[in-house]
């Protein structure tokens, strides 16, 4: 897998006002193109009568795809300085979609520019941003009597438990990092006596 790398927090709409052009940011952290694309489609949608949304993406770990529109701006005026400030802070697995609204003044390239950039800069700043590394997901087994307590002592140390599921047994679902597995073994024989049964799994990314 790659390295970690840096997304947003989540969904979210941050707006700003250049020359009395309203300009509405809002992003999304996606997996795919098609998911960034029916972003794009839901939010103009929702803005049937905007003058523009313009819009940017970045996808995988090392900013492998990126694309971007100006959606009827000027070439180069809208879409690039998005992409640009997604790809200047780092961003990853995400979109931006910048919805204006015209003021009636026009802002020139360089305003546009500013604009188009500035508002992504600024929702990023609002909406926030997350840490993502690449884990090993791994599944540790118990018995009722222990899952409780197990459960309770892997979240207070600060590990990602990602799922429980009850049955015979109880099944719990971490994401690890490769380099803790072998401790995290001899962490879990000591905690259940050697009852706990370790499954690994694939390959996923977790919070850092």
């Amino acid at each position: 897998m790659h390295e970690q790398y840096v997304t947003v927090a989540g969904e979210g709409v941050h707006e700003t006002e250049v020359s009395r052009s309203r300009f509405l940011c809002a992003l999304a952290p996606v997996a795919t193109e098609e998911e960034a694309r029916a972003f794009i489609a839901r939010v103009r949608g929702e803005h049937p009568g905007a003058s523009h949304n313009c819009w940017a993406y970045v996808l995988g770990a090392d900013g492998g795809v990126q694309k971007a529109s100006d959606d009827g701006e000027p070439g180069g005026t809208a879409g690039m300085p998005m992409l640009q400030m997604l790809t200047r802070r780092g961003i990853r697995y995400a979109v931006a979609v910048v919805t204006r609204y015209f003021g009636g003044t026009k802002l020139g390239a360089g305003g546009l520019i500013r604009a188009y950039g500035g508002a992504v800069g600024e929702a990023l700043d609002a909406v926030g941003t997350r840490v993502r590394r690449p884990c090993r997901l791994v599944t540790v087994t118990t018995d009722h009597q222990r899952a409780g307590r197990l459960e309770n002592d892997l979240r207070s140390s600060g590990r990602s438990v990602r799922e429980v599921t009850y049955g015979a047994e109880v099944a719990i679902e971490l994401g690890l990092p490769e380099a803790d597995l072998g401790d995290f073994r001899r962490w879990l024989a000591d905690s259940t006596a050697g009852t706990a049964q370790l499954e690994l799994g694939g390959e996923a990314y977790d919070d850092a």
